[in-house]
């Protein structure tokens, strides 16, 4: 198996990925994106974005992905699509294992989001995933002003979704198999909101649409025989929530209780020489410009690694 040497390796081609890798790029480090698919992220399946700074209109997320990944390889990164399999982070060359060949780096950055879910939970959610069917309120919310949209969990989540989709839909429709204990205040506040129909004791199942997108579900609830249609125009399922992507990374480095990878200030993990960024570190708000952040912070902090500086060479220019 052919071995490739690089100074930074970074898994995963999102905004974090390839945030970091433009600004080791920038700063003269051999660099390579390992991205499984460019097509699946967290990113790639956002129908419309509205909020990125310095994107006027709306641009949709592959767009803007591409956008990234390209000026990120108009620097010099070098971008190659594999399945990573494992890693080996024990060494001060971090190797990635993958079919194409093993990718070794003095640095290591973990940006493989948090997508991990064991799949589509119900009939019609993968069709229509990205055209109506969603898992971030706070990326698509704005999109359903004035409509009416479905939100399916009971976790914190989803409450914490749903609360944020009233500032928008005329009336979001929230099913739960089970009821809110009492002493779960944000839930309690959730149902006392006047555009919020609460349906208990009920399921989803399915998702019904057309070529614009979703139409409608099917409720099947305790008390009623046949399924109830509801017409909606979002779904956002938190079912079975996002779980960071790290099953590459086995126990080789510190997690939080959370799942999420644990990291510092500068994105370091509990490894020297691996970083972890994005949606991996299961942040609260899993935006794009958020990930960006991180991955300029840890992009910024490898440079210093790398180099032995004792600061940071700002990535700017006022002549």
């Amino acid at each position: 198996m052919d071995t490739y040497e690089f100074d930074v390796v970074i898994i995963g081609g999102g905004p974090a990925g390839c945030t970091c890798a433009l600004y080791t790029s920038r700063a003269n480090l051999k660099t390579v994106i390992i991205d499984k698919n460019p097509a699946v992220g967290a990113l790639a399946i956002t129908h419309k974005i509205a909020n990125y700074p310095g994107v006027t209109g709306e641009i949709s997320g592959d767009e803007l992905l591409n956008s990234m990944r390209e000026q990120a390889v108009e620097y010099g990164t070098s971008y190659q699509r594999a399945q990573v399999f494992g890693i080996d982070v024990s060494g001060d060359l971090k190797k990635v294992y993958t079919p194409e060949g093993t990718f070794v780096g003095r640095a290591l950055v973990l940006a493989t989001g948090a997508m991990g879910r064991s799949g589509p939970s119900f009939e019609g959610e993968s069709e229509f995933l990205g055209r109506g069917v969603s898992y971030c309120a706070t990326c698509d919310g704005a999109f359903y002003r004035d409509r009416e949209v479905a939100v399916v969990g009971l976790n914190q989540e989803a409450v914490e979704e749903a609360q944020f989709l009233t500032k928008f839909a005329s009336k979001v429709h929230w099913v739960t198999f089970k009821d809110p204990k009492e002493e779960d205040y944000h839930a309690q506040d959730l149902l006392s909101m006047s555009n919020v129909k609460h349906w208990r004791r009920s399921r989803l199942a399915s998702i019904e649409g057309n070529d614009a997108g979703v139409t409608g579900v099917k409720l099947k609830t305790k008390d009623a025989g046949e399924p109830l249609s509801l017409e909606v125009e979002g779904v956002f399922v938190y079912q079975n929530g996002s779980q960071p992507i790290t099953d590459f990374a086995g126990d080789q480095v510190e997690y939080k209780p959370d799942g999420g990878v644990k990291v510092d200030e500068s994105m370091s993990t509990s490894v020297a020489g691996v970083w972890a960024i994005g949606d991996i570190r299961n942040t609260p708000y899993k935006q794009a410009v958020v990930a960006a952040g991180d991955g300029c912070i840890a992009a910024m902090s490898i440079d210093r690694y790398l180099n032995h500086r004792k600061s940071i060479k700002p990535d700017w220019d006022h002549s």
